[in-house]
């Protein structure tokens, strides 16, 4: 509960701050005021010496009355002594009216009662709480004297959480400003070397991949002429081979290369508005065994992304599975959901997750790069939305677009 109404670091250690203050001044005025302490020890003896300087308790009211004005000349414009009982022995001054002025009662050692009233040259003390109320405004004055350097320590691991933030969101520039030389500052210096080279490792691995996919797409290019100018010459079952083994590394290297950009997740998507049930046709036509069921369901999307989705569903339902497959368009929640089953045997519990990790293949035997899945989950993540297998039937959620 505590957590939900005090979210910020700041005001959970401003709070913890002001508790120990205030359980300070709480306390050292217990301790101040208990039996035998301080408080109690200059009480006794303040009584002892006013008991002195006045006439025993059992000397006549004359005596008393002028042994009162003598010790409240000077020092209270009203002063009464009363006995054990809390009858008046003698007086000085009439009681004043109004608040300012302070009321002290001073007990002695022979049951006596002495109350003298004084007047305050700056007022009465806060809510007249006396000891208790200034210890109390003094930890709540420290408290709000500490409150802009904790603010001041917290706002800059509030600058370094959102460069966190950033980074975590593909801005691998994101950096933070050092400020001061405590830990906080060394934490941000840390951070910005760490940013800084993974910057550094995210470029060079775009480059390599880049690279690579040049040096593998030109002999393959030259492979592929040089199957054309000796076709004749090759038997058609090898010239069939060779044809699909080129296919199939051109692919591979196709879906690397997406897979390299869907990892750089500060490329901006090509979002248009577009029809998940026309684009689900589209691809349905091209291949046999394909049942479509759904409605009309309104997308903003990456048209290029989402029939890659598609494709790589329909190509893994034909390798794996038994015809026909089936292809569901529905919406829940405000999603639309694809959903994708065949009539095999379905994917076993145990790897219904690992399905979707790159170069994953389940059965040695299994045709495929090993990528396709792991693109579908990809591609619907950066269109904010999930894929799960269920056994027979893979599942994607998207969001719908509401115009």
């Amino acid at each position: 509960m505590l957590n939900r109404l005090l979210p910020r670091l700041y005001l959970r250690f401003y709070l913890a701050l002001l508790a120990c203050l205030i359980v300070l001044a709480l306390v050292s005025v217990a301790l101040w005021h208990r039996e035998g302490g301080p408080m109690d020890v200059a009480l006794q003896l303040m009584g002892r010496l006013v008991q002195n300087a006045l006439p025993a308790a059992a000397a006549p009211p004359a005596e008393q009355q002028a042994g009162l004005q003598r010790l409240a000349e000077g020092v209270s414009e009203h002063a009464t002594l009363y006995d054990a009982q809390g009858q008046t022995l003698a007086q000085v001054g009439q009681a004043p009216p109004g608040r300012r002025w302070g009321r002290y009662r001073l007990p002695l050692p022979d049951g006596r009662v002495l109350l003298v009233r004084l007047r305050w040259a700056l007022g009465p003390p806060a809510l007249g709480l006396g000891l208790h109320g200034v210890m109390l405004l003094l930890a709540l004055l420290v408290g709000l004297l500490a409150f802009p350097i904790v603010r001041q320590l917290t706002r800059r691991l509030e600058r370094l959480q959102q460069g966190v933030e950033r980074l975590g969101a593909g801005e691998l520039s994101a950096r933070v400003a050092v400020e001061g030389r405590d830990e906080v500052a060394r934490l941000a210096q840390r951070f910005n070397d760490a940013a800084a080279r993974i910057e550094q490792l995210v470029g060079a691995h775009k480059a390599l991949l880049a690279h690579a996919s040049h040096e593998l797409r030109t002999p393959l290019t030259r492979i592929q002429l040089a199957l054309e100018l000796v076709k004749d010459a090759v038997e058609p079952r090898r010239r069939a081979g060779l044809e699909q083994d080129i296919a199939e590394l051109d692919r591979l290297i196709d879906e690397i290369l997406l897979a390299s950009r869907l990892d750089a997740v500060n490329e901006p998507l090509q979002l248009e508005e577009l029809d998940l049930l026309a684009l689900a046709a589209e691809l349905a036509a091209a291949r046999t065994e394909v049942r479509l069921e759904g409605a009309s369901l309104p997308l903003r999307a990456d048209a290029r992304l989402l029939r890659r989705l598609l494709r790589n569903l329909l190509e893994n339902a034909e390798r794996h599975g038994q015809p026909p497959t089936r292809v569901q368009l529905s919406a829940s929640g405000g999603e639309a959901v694809i959903r994708v089953s065949d009539a095999g045997p379905g994917v076993p519990e145990a790897q219904r997750e690992a399905v979707f990790e790159p170069f994953y293949r389940g059965d040695t035997r299994a045709t495929g790069s090993g990528l396709g899945l792991a693109l579908v989950r990809q591609i619907a993540q950066r269109h904010g939305g999930s894929a799960v297998c269920e056994g027979q039937a893979f599942v994607i959620r998207l969001p719908l677009h509401r115009p």
